[in-house]
């Protein structure tokens, strides 16, 4: 059993010195908090960093794959997922304070959180106020590694159940690629001309990949 002085215990040493102080596997340790017989919460974090390699992996992870490793289970991956859930919904409350056409990082923080680690594409949009602020994010299609089949009378029917003024486009690209295609280049005028009828404004299109989150908007091909 690893035997650490006060000041070297993960949560002890978040406390005092704060959490970005802290290593990956300190980090998972002190979420941990309780190992096994004969093992620490830090042994059982390296193990598991070591088993997926990254501790974005390991937030990832399969739940069947997660719990695999001995000293973890059912619990310890609710609690992890409970973390990554808070974390999502503090970036949406932040969203719903701000005016999100004038703070485009923080959407794209928030896309980020949803749809950077989803391993089928995901069509998905911003619902928001006459002043531009969130009312929902709602996920709308779903689809195979490289596609999913969109529906512009499907986002037009969403759209006028949840009294939008404005929306902005999103969706991931699960190879790793950010760039556009000229389907998603010709899916978003589509989805522009059918909102444009029942005169809202499509205001950006995010493109979701492992290290970019490209804007449509930004690279003016809205």
């Amino acid at each position: 059993m690893d035997h650490l002085l006060a000041s070297e215990r993960p949560c002890e040493k978040l406390i005092n010195a704060g959490p970005a102080m802290l290593t990956d596997v300190e980090l998972l340790a002190a979420l941990i908090r309780h190992g096994q017989k004969g093992r620490s919460a830090l042994s059982i974090a390296r193990d598991l960093l070591t088993r997926f390699g990254s501790l974005r992996n390991v937030c990832t992870a399969d739940k069947r794959d997660f719990c695999a490793v001995s000293g973890v289970g059912l619990v310890k991956y609710a609690q992890l997922h409970a973390a990554l859930e808070i974390n999502k919904r503090q970036h949406e409350e932040q969203l719903q304070k701000d005016s999100v056409f004038h703070n485009a990082e923080s959407v794209r923080k928030y896309v980020q959180l949803h749809l950077r680690d989803q391993q089928r594409e995901i069509f998905g949009i911003l619902l928001l106020d006459n002043q531009h602020q969130l009312i929902a994010y709602k996920e709308l299609f779903s689809g195979t590694i490289n596609a999913a089949a969109v529906y512009p009378r499907e986002i037009v029917k969403q759209v006028l159940a949840d009294n939008a003024a404005a929306v902005i486009l999103v969706h991931n690209h699960p190879s790793g690629v950010a760039e556009p295609s000229q389907a998603d280049i010709q899916l978003t005028k589509d989805i522009k001309a059918a909102l444009s009828l029942i005169d809202v404004e499509v205001l950006d299109h995010f493109i979701v990949a492992d290290v970019l989150t490209l804007s449509l908007a930004e690279r003016g091909l809205m």
